[in-house]
């Protein structure tokens, strides 16, 4: 049986589905790197919303994928870009889904980190204001059990005169910090109002500036998390790293290569990319426990082209790629984000990601994939 599929030229051509999907095991816990998927939400599809709307989630729904990513040994990162932050989903949905999280964690015994911003500010804002606004973020998310994750800052992008600025309101909110933190660098190619972040669009300043924060509060930070897209800057800034820090791939472009590293160190991941490749993600990092980077970079290797896929410019809107993937592995029974974000990529897009999250094996029953995915190509009016 085959599939007719538009290209990148929208032209119909056949496509024969895989029938059985990639093998993978569960296992003890990773013993080589520490290992986060940054995971979506599930919209409430009969929520009687507009893209303007406070977001409506499917909680059950959403919370059972996080059980998903905990069954394979992966830790969750919480309320992040890759879960509509900023993007469909605000302050006080975030903050509800940190509680809800943290809590499932405690529960079945999963790792979880939260993302710590200051996007209850809606307006003008004074450094002071986004000093507050960490401060009351980063309270719920130790109080709820979570590490934190603080997360760069729009606000602060906006108000920062230069980089004493970003030393004086993340110094304050280190020393604050009851436990190490990761403090994350979103470029933006992710979030364009995060142009300059650190003080300065020259990024060699910029990755200074971030350095002298790490280095006079190397004790409250357990890692980074650098997502610039630049393979060759995370590795230098992973260098650089004072000892016991640790540097979290952010990169989902070139992850397997980070993740396996060199004679000169690793990194750990943090990955938006692990949400659909999660079960894959989990048995090649375990292959990697036993020493085995040639067998680990065989079975990462190949995902690399989805990922550039779903990455692809305009990359914020990645999230759409996300969620269209859970929906044909079966993790949730519709295609609907929060903020009406599943129009964000065309149907070429689409049909293209079906294909390699197909060649890959990634959908538990291809049959039911394939379904949705004619459904889709019929909603397009696209028959078969």
């Amino acid at each position: 049986m085959t599939i007719q599929l538009p290209d990148a030229s929208g032209v119909l051509k056949a496509y024969e589905p895989r029938s059985e999907p990639l093998t993978v095991t569960t296992g003890t816990p990773f013993t080589s790197r520490t290992v986060f998927s940054a995971a979506h939400v599930v919209a409430d599809p009969f929520a009687d919303t507009s893209p303007d709307s406070p977001a409506a989630v499917d909680w059950d729904a959403t919370l059972a994928f996080r059980r998903h990513l905990w069954s394979h040994g992966l830790g969750v990162a919480e309320a992040m870009d890759t879960a509509q932050r900023g993007m469909g989903l605000d302050w006080a949905g975030a903050a509800e889904l940190i509680r809800r999280s943290a809590a499932e964690a405690k529960a079945v015994g999963g790792r979880i980190a939260c993302g710590v911003g200051t996007d209850q500010l809606t307006g003008p804002a004074s450094l002071a204001d986004v000093q507050a606004a960490y401060e009351e973020q980063l309270a719920l998310v130790e109080e709820s059990g979570a590490q934190a994750i603080l997360m760069a800052s729009r606000a602060l992008a906006a108000v920062a005169k230069g980089p004493e600025d970003y030393l004086e309101v993340y110094g304050h909110l280190l020393r604050q910090a009851t436990e190490p933190v990761v403090l994350h660098w979103l470029g933006p190619m992710f979030d364009p109002a995060l142009e300059g972040y650190w003080g300065s669009s020259d990024l060699d300043a910029a990755t200074d500036t971030f350095l002298d924060v790490i280095a006079a509060h190397p004790d409250k930070v357990d890692g980074i998390k650098v997502s610039l897209l630049e393979a060759q800057r995370e590795i230098d800034i992973r260098r650089r790293l004072p000892q016991g820090v640790r540097c979290y791939t952010g990169d989902d472009f070139n992850y397997p290569e980070l993740i396996a590293g060199d004679d000169q160190g690793f990194s750990h991941a943090l990955l938006g990319i692990f949400d659909p490749l999660g079960p894959l993600a989990a048995e090649a990092v375990r292959v990697l426990d036993t020493g085995n980077t040639a067998g680990f970079r065989e079975l990462l290797d190949p995902t690399v082209e989805l990922s550039r896929h779903l990455f692809q410019t305009p990359t914020r809107f990645y999230k759409t790629g996300v969620v269209f993937l859970a929906w044909l592995a079966g993790h949730q029974s519709h295609f609907t984000m929060v903020g009406g974000l599943q129009s964000a990529r065309s149907l070429p897009h689409f049909a293209r990601a079906y294909q390699l999250a197909d060649g890959l094996g990634l959908f538990p029953d291809p049959k039911l994939a394939e379904e949705r995915m004619k459904n889709l190509l019929a909603l397009y009016g696209v028959t078969q």
